[in-house]
């Protein structure tokens, strides 16, 4: 009776094992457009991720990105200088942005499109390993590749 318990129980466990191993991860969209249009060091680092592909009326009505992410990400602030130029800051530390993964001026966000961008991703933190561009985070913006780009 002991060798049949035990058996069985050998075999429930081999099942439960062998389920586990065949159950296939379920990838989100966020994730399949972070592989698809970030490199190496962008795709590693955590962040939140909006895609824009199919919520691209959503920011139609704004001059800047970065207005539009104001109050979509916690900790993340916008001020506009002087000469009006949108300046992110990520928990009180000014940020960096990237358009399509090249460091950017901050004024640069004026002459973009926001029908143009197609993901945004806000790494929160220290980023890249380089202070040159500051530790307060980074924004990085991705277009359009061209045989996706929006009509």
């Amino acid at each position: 009776m002991k060798k049949q318990i035990i058996f069985l129980l050998f075999v429930v466990a081999a099942s439960l094992a062998k389920a586990q191993y065949s159950i296939k991860k379920q990838i989100t969209k966020e994730e399949r457009l972070n592989e698809a249009y970030c490199s190496s060091l962008f795709k590693t680092a955590h962040g939140t991720i909006f895609d824009l592909t199919d919520n691209i009326n959503t920011v139609q009505g704004y001059s800047n990105i970065l207005y539009w992410l104001q109050g979509r990400i916690a900790g993340l602030d916008v001020y506009t200088s002087a000469t009006g130029v949108a300046i992110p800051f990520i928990r009180n530390q000014r940020a960096t942005v990237y358009f399509d993964e090249i460091p950017v001026q901050f004024s640069f966000l004026n002459m973009i499109n926001p029908a143009d961008i197609a993901l945004i991703k806000i790494i929160k933190g220290p980023f890249g390993g380089n202070l040159m561009y500051g530790n307060g985070g980074a924004i990085a913006i991705y277009s359009f590749k061209g045989e996706e780009e929006q009509d």
